[in-house]
């Protein structure tokens, strides 16, 4: 890092809404942390939990003068960011979620990437870890962790090298980003994060995903929380798609073709021998593919974790392409906009 009275001003804007059991620890962790405070501001941008969430953050501002509660009266999570970044003073601005917990150098490497690399957004790793000691929740973090859940998601399996990539969870921006390209798109209750980076690297932006900095996410710790959250994950990618005007990645499509692979061969199956042929090759290749490259690997975590396994991945794969066909439908041929409420909490694609 350069020497203490260099350090540029960083605003921490943390989304929120009803994060009664995460906000404390993570609030935390944000002031364990090294970069020096005076330097430094803490935006919890609460969408008006009712859980017990709001106490804790008046408590930690009533501590410490530089952390404070914004309302998002709205409650989702990128008019919650846009309201944190008008109200921050910093030359940085650094996402940080709720649902996260964060190793005491996390801000000065970022913003010491930020000063040293030439990017306009630096990004770290995910270690995603269970939302508590259960087995399903063990295996849901293995699930979200493994390339047969997640593909070539590289801030989630990992990388030994700094490399630029289209996008990257929990960014830490220049605040001249969004002069220059504008704020996040209030129209993505999801994937917000997907369409500014990559509205930034078409106007000549650079992401940046760097190997010392990493953060743990805690999942969710049931099938329907994370049903609800991939659908959610694959419903919007076709709008940001829509968007961009380009698609970030192939692997985005893979769900979606499984499940319109099923759909169809199901479908056809009652008038076509070749149907239901077509159908059981999928489904026996699938089923090979999740025991021999998932649940087998995982019997290490025993044998409760391999079972659960075996629903968790379905369910990441269904969930998403599904959600994402719909998507393709409301966004992509009926041309419809998003609308709804939705919850303020960030979840990390």
């Amino acid at each position: 890092m350069t020497p203490e009275n260099t350090n540029p001003m960083v605003s921490v804007v943390v989304p929120c809404r009803n994060e009664v059991k995460w906000i404390g620890p993570c609030l935390e962790s944000i002031l364990a942390n090294d970069f020096p405070k005076e330097q430094l501001e803490v935006l919890v941008v609460d969408g008006m939990s009712d859980d017990g969430t709001r106490p804790i953050v008046e408590d930690f501002s009533r501590r410490y003068p530089f952390v404070r509660m914004i309302d998002n009266p709205r409650r989702i999570t990128p008019v919650a960011l846009n309201v944190g970044i008008a109200a921050s003073h910093g030359s940085v601005i650094v996402r940080m979620d709720a649902h996260v917990d964060y190793p005491t150098h996390y801000i000065s490497r970022l913003v010491h990437w930020l000063e040293t690399s030439g990017a306009d957004v630096v990004g770290g790793q995910c270690h995603t870890c269970p939302a508590n000691g259960s087995t399903l929740a063990k295996a849901i973090a293995l699930g979200m962790s493994h390339p047969l859940g997640v593909g070539n998601s590289h801030f989630r399996i990992g990388s030994t090298e700094p490399r630029w990539v289209d996008a990257t969870p929990l960014g830490c921006f220049r605040r001249d980003v969004f002069d220059r390209i504008g704020l996040f798109d209030e129209e993505l209750i999801r994937n917000q994060d997907d369409e500014i980076e990559l509205r930034l690297i078409r106007a000549g932006g650079r992401v940046l995903l760097v190997p010392d900095v990493a953060f743990r996410y805690y999942t969710r710790d049931s099938l329907r929380k994370l049903w609800r959250m991939y659908y959610q994950y694959g419903y919007f990618k076709p709008l940001v798609v829509r968007k961009v005007g380009r698609l970030m990645t192939a692997r985005q499509l893979v769900p979606a073709v499984f499940v319109l692979s099923l759909v169809v061969a199901a479908l056809a199956a009652p008038w076509s021998w070749v149907a239901v042929c077509m159908l059981a090759a999928i489904v026996l290749a699938y089923t090979a593919a999740i025991i021999s490259l998932g649940a087998a690997p995982a019997i290490r975590q025993g044998l409760g974790c391999s079972f659960w396994l075996c629903a968790v991945f379905p369910t990441l794969h269904m969930s998403y392409g599904l959600g994402y066909l719909k998507g393709v439908l409301d966004f992509m041929i009926f041309r419809r906009r998003a609308s709804g409420q939705g919850d303020a909490t960030p979840i990390t694609r």
